[in-house]
Order: C-alpha cells, then sequence, then structure tokens
C-alpha cells in the first residue's frame, strides 16, 4: 500500500512560530476580563477554528454576560495578530521542509490545513516563502468548509479535490488533540501527534494517536515501513 496524501497542520506543526498566535488570543481574552492563563488557551483552543476557540474558552471560563464578547475579542485578536506576525522571526519548523519536500519526490500529496483563516494562513506562508507545488500541494483553512476541527471538513475537502475515496490513504499530523480527532473522524490510515506545539506528549495521548513523534523527521520511516 502507498499513501496517496498527508494532511499537516501548519502553527506547531509545520511552522514555528513560538505559540504567538495562542499568546495574542490569550491577551485578547484577559483584556476583556475573562482570567485564563495560556496554558487554558492552549487545553482547551488548540487547533480549533479561532473564533470558536475564544467562543469554547469565555464559554468555559468567563460568565454569561461575557459570552457575548466572543465577536469583539476575535476582531481585536485579528488585528493584534496581524501585528505580531508581521515582526515576528517565523521559520519553518525544524526538519520540516525537507520532510515536505521529500514526500512530494515520493508522489505524496502534502496539504497544509489550519484553524486559520485564509488571509492569516497566506501571510504565514509569504513570510517564510513556502510556495505551492514545491513545498505542499494544497492549503485548506477553518473558512474553506462548514465545520471546522474536530470535524473531518477540512480533509475530506481535500480529499475530494484530489479524488481520493479511500481515507486509509491518507495521515493527519498535527500538534493538538483535536487534530488527532479530526484525523481520526476523517478514518485517516493513522493520525500521529507531534510534541512541537501545543500540546504535550500526556495531552497528545488523551486523543489516541496512532504515534506520537517529537520531530517530523520522525515521520519519514513510519512511511517507509508503510510501503514496505
Amino acid at each position: 500500500m502507498k499513501i496517496s496524501m498527508i494532511v499537516f497542520d501548519m502553527a506547531g506543526t509545520t511552522i514555528n512560530e513560538d505559540n504567538i498566535v495562542y499568546k495574542t488570543l490569550c491577551s485578547a481574552i484577559q483584556a476583556e476580563g475573562v482570567k485564563v492563563t495560556l496554558e487554558d488557551v492552549l487545553t482547551y483552543g488548540a487547533g480549533k477554528e479561532k473564533l470558536n476557540a475564544i467562543q469554547d474558552i469565555v464559554n468555559f471560563f468567563g460568565t454569561k454576560e461575557q459570552e457575548s464578547l466572543a465577536n469583539k475579542i476575535f476582531e481585536s485578536f485579528l488585528i493584534n495578530l496581524k501585528l505580531a506576525y508581521s515582526i515576528a522571526d517565523i521559520k519553518g519548523m525544524q526538519h520540516a521542509e525537507e520532510v515536505l519536500v521529500s514526500l512530494r519526490s515520493q508522489n505524496i500529496l502534502v496539504v497544509l490545513n489550519t484553524g486559520y483563516d485564509r488571509v492569516t494562513a497566506n501571510s504565514l506562508l509569504d513570510k517564510i516563502g513556502w510556495k505551492q507545488t514545491y513545498h505542499y500541494d494544497l492549503l485548506v483553512t477553518a473558512t474553506d468548509v462548514t465545520n471546522s476541527r474536530p470535524a473531518p471538513d477540512m480533509i475530506t475537502h481535500a480529499m475530494n479535490l484530489f479524488s481520493i475515496d479511500n481515507p486509509k490513504l491518507v495521515i493527519k499530523v498535527g500538534d493538538s488533540k483535536i487534530d488527532i480527532e479530526e484525523g481520526r473522524n476523517a478514518k485517516c490510515l493513522y493520525s500521529i501527534g507531534v510534541t512541537t506545539g501545543a500540546h504535550t506528549t500526556s495531552q497528545l495521548s488523551e486523543a489516541n494517536p496512532d504515534f506520537v513523534i517529537n520531530s517530523l523527521a520522525e515521520l519519514l520511516p513510519i512511511i517507509k515501513n508503510i510501503k514496505n
């Protein structure tokens, strides 16, 4: 059996942005009087579409009066994130570029997916200089589908675009529990957690991943064993 497609999360998995998004998210929520920590935001918001993440966090940690603030927080978050990304040192995760290029050289489709909107995702890719048809084949964002993670919509959308009918030809890789849940809901062959981003090995294990790796370089031997 040969894998047809691997779907990678972006921030924390293939892109190293030092948790800027969740630090910015945390500050935006705190500014509206909701008492949360960065750990809280990572635990309850990692991997989700960002407005949905804000809603879930405010609903859990805030009061009923604060629940209506989600849209206001989201607007503030987008403005602050754009500024933060414009001045931040953002780069590909260690080994990410070589792994993506290696997979494409093996005729394995590389899909990037994210809880970001398309504008934010493209700004990240532009900043690190990654190009479609060299580093990756397709970008799918939360704003491209009806249901974001943990629903499988982003993965099934990519499968449909490439006429892949069998999810057992697909692997999902991500740094959060919700990434793992997304892959499992899509019935991918493997849902693989990587410890370079939002969640620890222990947290990732709660979502029952098929593998937990500490570097994307560890992915290539897994792929090789499948092909053999």
